[in-house]
């Protein structure tokens, strides 16, 4: 029995071309080419490059050109420019006349010292000066009664020479008519030279007495202004025993209890002037040789920016710090302008303007500068920074000037650059 197959079922199916599978394939290539069009920059960067890094850890700055300035911000606290300390000037006991924190004039009474010590050596010397100025008028009458024997003296002998004379000239003419004897004429020639010696000597010893009165009344004069010296400066000291305000604002803090023992030039009281202040600041030592008194200054107060300038620098070094005073001036001179507001003590932001120079090419500063001191920098050009050799200038806060390496525009990694290992390519990555 013969089986029939399924051949009579079978339907003969025409072949045609199969156009889906050329476009899908034409696509697939065109997808490939544009890909490669696209990544090849991107695979070329990657291959000539030592290292890559994420954009996002990298900060990016550019080259620009203007006004260069070169600053330094400290902070400062607020102090008076006058705060005088006042002192004891003796041992004695202290009576304060004011309290702490009390307003005081120019000149008022702070404060009295009683010294007993003081006052009596003052009564002392001026019972001195007394004797010695009664001395000196002693001195001065016997002077005169001298110079008065003297000038009789010499009157008596100039009297004695005046009748030697006359004798003299009668003996020549009683010895001319032989009225007289040869010795009797001799005698009066005799007499006459002794009358002469005797009246130059005379006023000789005139003149040396009336020296030797001078001289001692001189010297008695000289010990009475000696004296008299002397008890100026103690009645100075014990006028210094009054202490008083020499400016215009208020007591400090009381360094001494009232009525308490105070030993010689032990500190009292301060006053504060308030009318003027200063700021102190403490300014970090690299800076120290780059500072000059008279550098100008910007000080920030309640929002608002104050001129000033540097107008003291300490010549020592403590805590690796330099201390110096900034004060206020106006824009258009020298004189101080005091805010409003001020306190003792306050701290403010104070700018220091060290350098300024105008169009000059300048970066923003970053930690880029910590690498080799600022002699490379990383240029970026299509995602690839290239390792460039520079020279830097001054610093400021916020700046840094560009001597040669860069130009104006360049676009650089201003964030640290130790992670590149000194790498010559790095493809900056999205």
């Amino acid at each position: 029995m013969k089986i029939a197959d399924t051949s009579g079922q079978d339907t003969a199916v025409l072949k045609t071309s199969n156009n889906k599978a050329k476009w899908l394939a034409l696509g697939f290539i065109s997808v490939a080419v544009l890909v490669y069009v696209i990544l090849a920059p991107t695979i070329s960067n990657w291959s000539n490059s030592d290292v890559s890094i994420s954009a996002q850890r990298v900060r990016l700055a550019k080259v620009t050109q203007g006004d260069f300035v070169r600053d330094l911000s400290v902070q400062g606290f607020v102090v008076a420019a006058v705060s005088p300390r006042l002192y004891s000037p003796a041992q004695g006991t202290i009576s304060l006349k004011v309290d702490a924190g009390d307003t005081v004039l120019k000149g008022q009474v702070l404060a009295t010292i009683d010294s007993p010590e003081l006052s009596n050596q003052l009564k002392q010397e001026q019972s001195a000066l007394q004797r010695l100025q009664m001395e000196l008028d002693r001195q001065k009458i016997q002077s005169s009664k001298q110079a008065l024997v003297n000038q009789k003296t010499v009157d008596l002998a100039k009297v004695a020479l005046t009748a030697a004379d006359r004798e003299k000239r009668r003996a020549d003419k009683a010895y001319a008519s032989q009225s007289v004897s040869q010795i009797d004429y001799e005698k009066a020639q005799d007499d006459l030279e002794n009358a002469r010696l005797v009246f130059k000597h005379s006023v000789k010893d005139a003149e040396l007495n009336l020296e030797s009165l001078e001289f001692e009344v001189k010297t008695k004069r000289l010990f009475v202004e000696r004296q008299n010296l002397l008890v100026a400066e103690l009645i100075r000291q014990v006028e210094e025993l009054t202490l008083l305000s020499p400016v215009n604002g208020l007591v400090g803090n009381l360094s001494v209890e009232q009525k308490n023992q105070v030993a010689k030039n032990q500190s009292i009281l301060s006053v504060v002037d308030l009318s003027e202040f200063e700021i102190e600041v403490d300014i970090p030592e690299s800076y120290a040789d780059d500072l000059a008194i008279g550098m100008a200054a910007e000080i920030n107060l309640n929002g608002e920016t104050h001129s000033a300038k540097l107008v003291t620098i300490s010549p020592e070094i403590e805590n690796n710090q330099v201390t110096g005073r900034v004060r206020f001036i106006s824009l258009s001179d020298a004189d101080m302008i005091q805010p409003q507001g001020l306190r003792q003590n306050q701290r403010l932001t104070t700018r220091i303007l060290m350098e300024h120079k105008q169009d000059v090419l300048m970066v923003q500063r970053g930690q880029f500068l910590e690498t080799s001191n600022g002699r490379v920098a990383y240029i970026v050009k299509n995602d690839m920074a290239e390792r460039t050799p520079i020279d830097t200038g001054a610093r400021s806060l916020s700046s840094v000037e560009v001597l040669n390496g860069l130009s104006l525009g360049d676009t650089i990694i201003v964030s640290g650059t130790d992670q590149f290992n000194g790498a010559q390519s790095v493809l900056i990555t999205q």
